[in-house]
């Protein structure tokens, strides 16, 4: 990890640590920064997180900067998500922003939001016809006349949905 991120998390003042030889089984919350070097098999609420390079989550991961090191399975919400080029990633991350160092593993989906600590819907639902605007419908019909152009038809009776 760079000097200048070590130093803030390990000098911040209320800074907590997991140690390396220490696994919680449960949540873990805290109005503070936190370093785990260990192991947390439950989700993680915090100020601003550094997973250490031998520690590892196995939840979700809800803070305002995230710094990971090690490994992670389960989802990232953070405003500020950076991932180290000795983590291993495996979920979703929610971010405005994230940085990424060549040889980090991340398996997931990455998606930008303004306000990724507040609660959103999944990016997978998709919103009734009713509540869709213009301009999605506009892209629907230009979606479907380009799938028919690649089908080679132009024939305005094929139905696409």
């Amino acid at each position: 990890m760079p000097a200048d991120q070590q130093s803030r998390s390990d000098n911040s003042p209320g800074t907590s640590t997991i140690g390396e030889g220490l696994v919680i089984d449960g949540n873990v919350t805290s109005n503070s920064p936190l370093h785990i070097d260990g192991r947390v098999h439950g989700d993680v609420q915090c100020a601003s997180l550094v997973l250490g390079e031998n520690s590892e989550i196995e939840g979700n991961v809800v803070a305002e900067d995230v710094v990971i090191c090690g490994r992670l399975i389960g989802s990232v919400r953070g405003v500020r998500v950076i991932l180290q080029s000795s983590c291993h990633v495996e979920g979703d991350l929610l971010h405005a922003s994230l940085a990424m160092e060549r040889g980090a593993y991340f398996e997931g989906k990455s998606r930008r939001s303004k306000d990724p600590l507040a609660v959103e819907p999944p990016a997978y639902e998709k919103p009734a016809a009713d509540e869709r605007g213009p301009a999605d419908s506009a892209r629907e019909k230009t979606s479907k006349a380009f799938i028919r152009s690649l089908n080679g038809s132009n024939n305005a009776d094929d139905h696409i949905d």
